[in-house]
C-alpha cells in the first residue's frame, strides 16, 4: 500500500510541475523605474518634526497636511499662536521672546510654514549656538531644540523640567557611508 500511495505522491508532483512548465513563456519584462503618472495627493508633512502634532488641532490636520506650505502662515499662524501662547508659560506675557529674539507671532509665524530651511553656503544645522534652522543633520537634537524654542525663553533657562526630552544621542552610532542609518535594534 506504502508503495502505491508513493508512486502516487509522485505522479501527482510530476503532472503540477509538467502542467507549470510552459516552453513559450519567453516574455521579457522591462523595469523601467517608477512610474510616477496618475493623480497624487499630500497626505502629511512634517519639515519640522512635531511641530504639526503639537500646534495643529486635531480637526485641523488634514487640512494643514494639504496646504501648500506658502499658504501655511496665512492659514494657520494664528492657531499656532493660540496654543504656544495657552501652552507655554515662556510665552504667557504679551512681549515675552524666545532665545531667538522672537516674540509669539514671529515664532509661530516662522513654525507655521512647515518647511525644512537649508542653507545652501553655510553651516547645515537646526541649532548649533550660532546657527538656527539652516537644515538639519542626523546627530541634531531637533527635538531637544524645539522644547528650549517653545518653553526656555529668552535665555534657555525657563521651565528646564519642560525645555528637554533628555535624549542625548542615537542609540547607534550613524554609519560613516551612505546610508548613514544604522540598523534597526
Amino acid at each position: 500500500m506504502k508503495t502505491i500511495q508513493s508512486i502516487l505522491g509522485i505522479l501527482l508532483v510530476s503532472m503540477f510541475t509538467f502542467t507549470s512548465c510552459s516552453s513559450d513563456d519567453n516574455t521579457i519584462i522591462v523595469d523601467n523605474g517608477p512610474d510616477f503618472s496618475g493623480t497624487f495627493t499630500q497626505q502629511d508633512q512634517m519639515g519640522r518634526p512635531a511641530v504639526n502634532t503639537v500646534f495643529v488641532s486635531q480637526a485641523s490636520k488634514d487640512n494643514f497636511n494639504v496646504t501648500t506650505p506658502s499658504q501655511q502662515n496665512a492659514a494657520f499662524q494664528s492657531m499656532f499662536e493660540t496654543n504656544l501662547t495657552g501652552l507655554s508659560p515662556a510665552f504667557a506675557n504679551p512681549g515675552d521672546q524666545n532665545a531667538l529674539g522672537q516674540d509669539a507671532a514671529t515664532f509661530t509665524g516662522l513654525l507655521a510654514t512647515d518647511v525644512l530651511n537649508v542653507s545652501l553656503d553655510g553651516t547645515t544645522t537646526f541649532y548649533d549656538g550660532t546657527n538656527v534652522l539652516t537644515g538639519r543633520a542626523l546627530a541634531d537634537d531637533v527635538i531637544t531644540v524645539e522644547l528650549l524654542l517653545i518653553f526656555g525663553g529668552e535665555d534657555f533657562t525657563e521651565n528646564p523640567n519642560l525645555s528637554d526630552d533628555h535624549v542625548d544621542a542615537n542609540d547607534k552610532p550613524f554609519l560613516p557611508s551612505f546610508p548613514y542609518l544604522a540598523t534597526p535594534w
